[in-house]
C-alpha cells in the first residue's frame, strides 16, 4: 500500500482547488493512504474529505510537525504549495516528491510588464500535474467540498424573505484591491434586485450592516410613497440578510449550496461555490483571471474593467490602490442576466 503525502498550507480558495488531486489519488491508486498537511485553522475544509485518511497540522513548531510526518514513512510527497516551509519538509523527510510549479516568472511578466506569457491552463491542472509520476489524471469531475450534517443550514431557519430563495453575494476579500467599494456594492445589489444574502467573515459585518441600512432605508421611503399596503406590495425588490460573520466556514458553505447564483469576489467563496456547480459572477479587481484562478468546471461570468494600463498590479492584492484611482473596481459595468428562477 502506497502512502501518499499533500502540502498546502494556505488558503481557502487554494486547498479546495487541490481537492481534485486529492480524489484523484485516493480513486486511481488504488489502496493508496492519502494524507494531507494543512494549517490547523484550515482544518474544517479537509477533516470531512472521505478521500483523506488523516490529517497533519502546521502549529507554531515545523521541527514538531517534520518529526511526526517522519514517522509516517511516506511513499511520496506532492508539493502543491512549493514554499520555503515545504521545502524543508521534502528536504527533511527525504522521499521522492513532485511540485507545483507556481509560473512566478510568468505571473512577473504580466504584473510587472504587462506581458502575458501565462499558459491558459487553469490551476488544478498544474496541481494535478505535481503528481504525474504517480499516474493519475483528471476525471473532469471539478472540485469537491463536503459539509458535515452538523453544519447544513436548513432553509426554514434564514429569515422568512429569504426562505423561497436567495442570490449569495461574498463581499469579502483579503486584500482591498479585491474588494468592490461599498458604494459599487450597493449598487450591484440594486442591480440585482432580489432577496441578497451577504456572505463573509466577522471583519465583513460592518460593511454588510451599511448595505443592508441602505435598503432598508430605500423599502421605508418606498412604502411610505406607495398607495398600495406593504403587506400587498408584491414588487420584487431587493431584499438584504448579512449573514457575515454569522456562520462558520462550512456553514457559510451550506448558504452557498443552496443559493441561486453567486456573487463574489476573487476569493475562497468562489471556489466553494464552483464545487457546487453554482452559477458564478465573479469580480476581479487588480488580479486577472488569467493568473488561472477563475471558477473551474462551472458556468460563469467575468466582471472586470479592461484596457487599464496598471492591470494586473499584483499577483495577489494590496491594502490600497497604488495609483490611488482604483479605476479596476469603481469603475465596473455589472451587464448581466440572472439565471431563470
Amino acid at each position: 500500500m502506497q502512502k501518499i503525502l499533500i502540502l498546502r498550507f494556505s488558503s481557502i480558495g487554494d486547498i479546495v482547488l487541490t481537492t481534485p488531486v486529492i480524489r484523484a489519488l485516493k480513486r486511481q491508486l488504488g489502496n493508496a493512504e492519502i494524507h494531507y498537511c494543512t494549517k490547523q485553522s484550515f482544518r474544517s475544509i479537509i477533516e470531512n474529505n472521505p478521500y483523506v485518511d488523516k490529517t497533519h497540522l502546521l502549529g507554531e513548531s515545523l521541527n514538531d510537525l517534520i518529526a511526526e510526518l517522519k514517522k509516517e514513512k511516506f511513499d511520496y510527497v506532492v508539493d502543491l504549495h512549493n514554499n520555503l516551509r515545504t521545502r524543508i519538509i521534502k528536504t527533511r523527510l527525504g522521499r521522492p516528491s513532485g511540485t507545483f510549479d507556481k509560473l512566478n516568472f510568468r505571473k512577473w511578466l504580466l504584473v510587472n510588464l504587462k506581458y502575458n506569457a501565462m499558459r491558459d491552463v487553469h490551476i488544478v491542472e498544474r496541481y494535478l500535474a505535481a503528481a504525474k509520476n504517480l499516474g493519475i489524471t483528471n476525471n473532469g469531475a471539478g472540485l469537491d467540498y463536503f459539509i458535515p450534517e452538523k453544519d447544513e443550514v436548513a432553509m426554514s431557519s434564514l429569515p422568512e424573505t429569504h426562505r423561497k430563495g436567495y442570490f449569495g453575494m461574498a463581499i469579502g476579500a483579503q486584500h482591498y484591491t479585491k474588494r468592490l467599494p461599498l458604494e459599487k456594492l450597493i449598487e450591484l445589489c440594486e442591480k440585482i434586485n432580489a432577496p441578497i444574502m451577504l456572505l463573509g467573515g466577522k471583519e465583513d459585518f460592518e460593511t454588510g450592516e451599511l448595505i443592508a441600512k441602505h435598503f432598508e432605508k430605500q423599502s421605508t421611503i418606498n412604502n411610505q410613497q406607495s398607495t398600495i399596503s406593504p403587506a400587498t406590495n408584491n414588487e420584487q425588490r431587493t431584499t438584504i440578510y448579512n449573514a457575515c460573520g454569522k456562520y462558520n466556514l462550512n456553514q457559510s458553505a451550506s448558504l452557498v449550496k443552496q443559493c441561486k447564483a453567486l456573487f463574489t469576489h476573487d476569493t475562497g467563496l468562489m471556489h466553494i461555490g464552483a464545487a457546487f456547480q453554482k452559477k458564478i459572477y465573479s469580480i476581479w479587481g487588480n488580479t486577472v483571471p488569467e493568473f488561472g484562478m477563475y471558477p473551474y468546471k462551472t458556468d460563469f461570468e467575468v466582471f472586470e474593467v479592461k484596457g487599464l494600463d496598471c492591470r494586473p498590479c499584483s499577483k495577489i492584492g494590496y491594502s490600497k490602490c497604488p495609483r490611488g484611482h482604483f479605476k479596476c473596481m469603481r469603475g465596473q459595468n455589472f451587464d448581466f442576466t440572472l439565471p431563470p428562477a
